[in-house]
Formats: C-alpha cells, sequence, structure tokens
C-alpha cells in the first residue's frame, strides 16, 4: 500500500488508556495525526499507584508534561526495598541517590489516573473519540475497516490495537490469546497517609516477601495516599477483572501472621479489589498488513518488574518513529517496530513470570539463598537493561 503524504495517513488508535493515549501523542510529535477511540463514556483508569522509572520518565519529559508530573508524582529516595515477611528485616534496597546521575532520570511513583491525565496533556484536541466500543476489524490489502458497535465504520490506513488484554484487534488479527490460569490473585486498596503506619509514609518502594505471598507499598499522588497491592494464591473461580472486590477480612486473613505494621496498614485501607492473574505466552506476532498492537494488547505481563505502563509507553515512542521514517510503507513500517520491541518485551515477560517464585519462596534453604542473593546485588546496577533503554534511540540503532 502506497502512502504519498503524511497528511493523507489515517491513523486509528483503538484504546484510550496509557498505551493507546502515549501512541497518539508520540504520533503528534512526530507530526502524524491520529484518532483515539475509546469505548468508555469518559477517559479514565482504573487501577491505583504505578512506579515511573527513568525509561519511563525521559519519555514523558520529551512530551514536555514533566511539569505535570512533578504535581503529583512522589519522587523516590530508596527503591525496591525488600523486606522479610515476619520481621521487616531489610534483605535488600536500591539508594536512589545515583539513579539520575546513571540514568538521567529519577524514579517516581504516582497514581495511574495522574499518568493517564499527564499523557493527555500532551495529546492534541478533538482527536479522541469517546464512546466508541470496536466490534472488530477487517483487514485488506489496502488498509483496515474497524466496526463498532453501534453499526458505524471507520476505514484507516494504520490501526494501533491498544485494547487491553481482552484485546478485540488482536482476535481479529490474530485469533482469540488463550490465557492459562497463574494460581495468584491481586488484592489492591488505597489508604490514606494520615491512616497510615510509618514505615508505609516514607517515599520509599517496599516489598515484603514471603511464603507463597509478597505485599508492596508506596506512597502516591503528592503523597496524600498509600497505595497497597499484595499477591496471594488465588481458586479457579478468581476474575480477571479491576472492578472485582474483596473483603477487608479476606485480606487479612491472607497476612495473619506477618509483620503487626502490615496489617495495621491492611486493617486502615477501605474495600479491596482483587483480581486474577491470568497468565499468557508471548505472542509470536504483533503486527498484520497494516494492523498492529501495543502494550497488554500485544504483551500483557505480570507486574512484578513493574513495567507494564513503561512498555506500553516505550511502544508508542517507537511505533511512532517508525511510522514517521517510511511514510510511504505503513506495513513494513510496523514490522519493524514489532522487530525492535519484541525482543525487549518478551524478555520482561519472561523475568515477570519468574519473579513471583522467586518472591513467594518458602522460608528454608531455597529462600535463604534468596535473601543472601539479595544482601549481594547491586539492584540500581542491576537493572540498567531495564531502566537504560532509550525508545527515541531504538529505531537508530537498529538502523546502523
Amino acid at each position: 500500500m502506497a502512502v504519498s503524504s503524511a497528511n493523507q495517513l489515517r491513523i486509528a488508535v483503538v484504546g484510550g488508556g496509557i498505551g493507546g493515549l502515549a501512541a497518539a501523542a508520540f504520533l503528534a510529535r512526530a507530526g502524524l495525526v491520529a484518532t483515539v477511540y475509546e469505548q468508555a463514556a469518559e477517559l479514565r483508569e482504573v487501577g491505583a499507584g504505578l512506579v515511573a522509572g527513568p525509561n519511563l520518565v525521559r519519555l514523558l519529559r520529551r512530551l514536555g508534561v514533566m511539569d505535570r508530573l512533578l504535581e503529583s508524582a512522589v519522587p523516590l529516595e530508596v527503591g525496591w526495598e525488600f523486606r522479610r515477611w515476619e520481621d521487616g528485616r531489610v534483605l535488600s534496597a536500591e539508594n536512589l541517590d545515583a539513579c539520575e546521575a546513571l540514568y538521567g532520570e529519577r524514579t517516581y511513583t504516582m497514581h495511574r489516573a495522574d499518568l493517564l491525565s499527564i499523557i493527555q496533556a500532551a495529546v492534541p484536541e478533538g482527536s479522541i473519540r469517546l464512546g466508541a466500543r470496536c466490534a472488530g476489524v477487517e483487514i485488506g490489502d489496502d488498509g483496515a475497516v474497524l466496526a463498532f458497535a453501534d453499526g458505524s465504520r471507520v476505514a484507516a490506513d494504520v490501526v494501533i490495537g491498544a485494547d487491553g488484554v481482552h484485546s478485540t484487534i488482536r482476535e481479529g488479527m490474530v485469533g482469540s490469546s488463550p490465557a492459562t490460569f497463574s494460581g495468584l490473585a491481586a488484592f489492591r486498596a488505597l489508604v490514606p497517609v494520615e491512616n497510615a503506619p510509618a514505615i508505609a509514609r516514607r517515599p520509599t518502594h517496599t516489598l515484603w516477601l514471603g511464603p507463597d505471598h509478597h505485599l508492596v507499598h508506596y506512597p502516591i499522588s503528592a503523597g496524600k495516599v498509600i497505595n497497597l497491592v499484595a499477591f496471594a494464591p488465588a481458586s479457579r473461580d478468581a476474575v480477571e477483572s479491576w472492578t472485582a472486590t474483596a473483603t477487608r477480612e479476606e485480606f487479612l486473613a491472607e497476612f495473619e501472621g506477618w509483620d503487626p505494621r502490615l496489617r495495621e496498614l491492611i486493617e486502615a485501607s477501605g474495600t479491596p479489589g482483587r483480581w486474577a492473574l491470568l497468565d499468557r505466552a508471548p505472542l509470536e506476532r504483533w503486527s498484520r498488513g497494516p494492523v498492529t498492537l501495543l502494550g497488554d494488547a500485544a504483551h500483557p505481563m505480570f507486574p512484578f518488574f513493574g513495567q507494564g505502563a513503561a512498555q506500553s509507553i516505550e511502544d508508542g515512542a517507537v511505533l511512532a518513529r517508525c511510522l514517521a521514517a517510511d511514510l510511504t510503507d505503513p506495513s513494513q513500517a510496523l514490522q519493524r517496530y514489532q522487530s525492535i520491541r519484541q525482543g525487549r518485551t518478551d524478555r520482561l515477560q519472561t523475568a515477570s513470570h519468574r519473579r513471583a517464585d522467586v518472591n513467594h519462596l518458602a522460608d528454608g534453604p531455597e529462600q535463604q539463598a534468596r535473601d543472601a542473593m539479595l544482601a549481594g546485588d547491586d539492584p540500581l546496577a542491576a537493572n540498567g537493561w531495564i531502566y537504560s533503554y532509550d525508545a527515541d534511540l531504538a529505531l537508530a540503532s537498529q538502523s546502523r
């Protein structure tokens, strides 16, 4: 398919979450116009907190939205502080004093809704269509056609499926993506900082490790709220949904016998959310002709490296540069995007999967070996392959 100019390139982004808006923002930065189709009546991000490492933050800076980030994000002083479940003994921690010197940016925590709003500020006004639920995609040699639930149809030269783990675009392109039961469920809750124990108020990303469980907390929303997320064994009837809930008593029961400060934190929370973690193998391909996938639609991963949002944003940055560099052959540009991104996201999917087993070791020789490894590690340097990645340079490095 030949396209003569950027003005003729019709780009449709399906999904108005973090990844979809990031794609639209980076396309605008590259001089390309995209329309975002979001099924909800308003832009909103369910869930709670996330950690924004240097690889995510440098891209927000390039979008020109750092002033907005600094209004609500919490700059971390300590990252990946691992603690023992029963007494809070520190096993390992990142001193983030060196983070900016090593990687050019600091590490922050923030609410997912704040990040969505921050990215939206870089999306051209009038380019988002709300209440547009995509029901399917037809892929042809000369483009694609999106079908919507209200019966309308939209033709596009490029379709970007940023519609999450239950992606309609992915199903239309490569068929269903079977998921397997991981055996894990996640609890999440928000706690007003004034109700939280002192250990949770620090500007620290803390992870408590114990048998079959782990728990994470850190401040968000300019330090006004503590984000709390925990992982525990799940029954097969658990639901993969950000809107499902549990009771506080169920949450407390999972962490019976843990450090009293954790139980105090859980008791200070409201009704917790609970959702199942389903396991999906990496896709062999993300792109087919003029259609491609981005973020969770392409590479859903366990949250144990805190990189889901960052990888979606990196996808958007690389995709925009690939399209801008090859306007006359979008299909080729999408294949190039996939080839640049796929190895990195596959590696993170695999690493995140393995982390569940490492975090949940029962007390004994393997747990003691893990703790010794953590004590001897420099996690800030060890995660350099994640933090030093520059999405803007990825295309140039492949060209050499």
